[in-house]
């Protein structure tokens, strides 16, 4: 005998590795069904439905939504309208598997599947990006740059540092949203309404065929409390992804204002387009799309935050709902993200003359003072904001300014300055050194910096994050799949007996 029309497509997905992206759709009227699936099935064998109500009940199901993967077939997402259909398929006897359950813990249960399959996939795309940005980290350990603050070139570095920085940032991310799962995948069926109820209900089957870790134990919270607080920490969690989004952005904004950036988009291929008006202008628009949508993330989550404000626990107002879910919209900003980098121009060439035109390495002269010659940082700090200031007033580039006008400069300062030694105590040799970008990030001592031995230990340990992040998103997969695999076997089961 054949298998039913759902079943055989689960198992098809399963076997490919694609579950999550099941047809026809995973919505609510798909969870309601995998719920009353299980509900049968529990209620046979446990003794609350007879044999006979529960292989008649299978049948009714399995025609309800079999009848709801036709094509433009009504697909009710409530509790209370998709009942009908079932009443319509097998009787009112059907209703008894509604026995000890509720609108209130099958929506919330609802709710909960839709999000982790959100959720899942959001933190595939986390993963992609962090492999992006390990990626360019491990192409670019000899690119040189300047890193900005409040938008001014403050210091030089690798550009390899600053992809493992925000390759950490969105490795948080995922940490985030691991520990969150352990919090959402809680079942609450079998919680009814506030305090459960007189059935005795199999909450731990239940929970095992709907993939479930384990339960949300006190039945007032599982139904009230927790579903109202989730979207509230989704939105923390997608909030830090938007944040660390538009950061990089607008880092990579402030080189469209150059005439000669150092790092830019392709151009092209939905990455740019040119201004309707002006020929020579070439608008990121990857750029300001990816940004907007992080905006409007953000605003999602504010809205879900005012939805759960200032009303009683377990009203709809601010529950999980996979259809207000806002994993998807965060998605989308990955994905954007990930086109992001995968279509960065980056002209090494060009970030070293920028270091080289400004005086990004004035910190170190005063280091290098304190460091080799005894001189206080703040002294040391006068002397090398003395040489900014003239440098620029004359025009005079680091690779530009001699020893000899370090000199003369130090002269100034310390015939003002008694504590000051007399001689100017840096070496030519030390000078240069001390001007020298590629010589500043190679000399960093603290652990953590941008010098060889550090930054390939940081490229490791992103590497060992990331495939750590990955095997658990596999895993977790794996372990809805398998659970949902047992589900539709043992109704399949239920149904081939009432079919013989």
């Amino acid at each position: 005998m054949k298998k039913p029309v759902l079943a055989l497509t689960l198992c098809a997905l399963i076997s490919t590795g694609s579950v999550f992206a099941a047809q026809p759709p995973r919505d609510n009227f798909y969870w309601l069904g995998q719920i009353n699936k299980a509900s049968d099935v529990i209620n046979t064998d446990e003794g609350l439905l007879t044999p006979e109500e529960g292989h008649a009940f299978a049948k009714g199901i399995d025609k309800v939504l079999r009848d709801g993967n036709l094509p433009g077939a009504a697909r009710p997402h409530n509790v209370i309208t998709f009942e009908p259909y079932l009443i319509k398929a097998a009787g009112p006897d059907v209703t008894k598997i509604h026995a000890g359950r509720s609108s209130q813990d099958m929506l919330t249960t609802v709710g909960i599947m839709e999000q982790r399959e959100h959720l899942l996939t959001m933190a595939k795309k986390l993963n992609q990006v962090q492999e992006d940005f390990i990626r360019l980290a491990e192409e670019n350990k000899d690119t040189l740059i300047p890193n900005y603050t409040n938008g001014v070139a403050a210091q030089p570095n690798s550009l390899a540092h600053y992809f493992i920085a925000y390759a950490n940032a969105y490795g948080r991310d995922m940490q985030r949203v691991r520990e969150y799962y352990k919090r959402l995948n809680r079942s609450p069926m079998g919680s009814t309404v506030l305090n459960g109820t007189g059935w005795p209900l199999d909450r731990d089957r239940m929970a095992e065929y709907l993939g479930f870790d384990g339960l949300a134990y006190n039945t007032y919270d599982a139904g009230q409390i927790f579903p109202q607080e989730a979207p509230i920490e989704t939105g923390g969690i997608t909030n830090c992804i938007a944040i660390h989004t538009t950061s990089f952005i607008e880092e990579i904004m402030q080189q469209y204002a150059q005439p000669r950036p150092w790092i830019i988009l392709k151009e092209g291929g939905g990455n740019t387009y040119v201004s309707s008006a002006m020929p020579q202008k070439r608008n990121p628009g990857l750029l300001n799309s990816c940004r907007t949508d992080a905006s409007t993330l953000l605003g999602m989550s504010v809205e879900a935050m005012f939805r759960s404000h200032n009303i009683p626990a377990g009203m709809a107002d601010g529950r999980l709902s996979g259809a207000r879910d806002i994993m998807p919209q965060a998605s989308k900003v990955l994905t954007s993200m990930d086109k992001i980098l995968n279509n960065l121009v980056i002209d090494p060439a060009r970030s070293l003359e920028e270091l080289n035109l400004d005086w990004t390495c004035s910190q170190e002269i005063a280091d290098e003072l304190m460091k080799n010659h005894g001189i206080p940082f703040r002294m040391g700090h006068h002397f090398a904001s003395e040489i900014v200031t003239y440098a620029r007033a004359h025009d005079i580039t680091p690779r530009d300014f001699t020893y000899e006008d370090a000199k003369a400069i130090y002269a100034k300062v310390c015939a003002s300055d008694p504590h000051l030694p007399r001689d100017f105590p840096m070496t030519e040799e030390e000078w240069e050194h001390a001007k020298d970008p590629a010589s500043i990030v190679r000399n960093r001592k603290v652990k953590g910096g941008p010098q060889p031995a550090e930054l390939d230990k940081m490229i490791q340990m992103a590497k060992d994050d990331l495939a750590d992040n990955k095997a658990w998103t596999e895993e977790t997969e794996k372990k809805l799949a398998s659970a949902e695999q047992k589900l539709n076997q043992d109704f399949d089961k239920l149904l081939r007996d009432c079919m013989k």
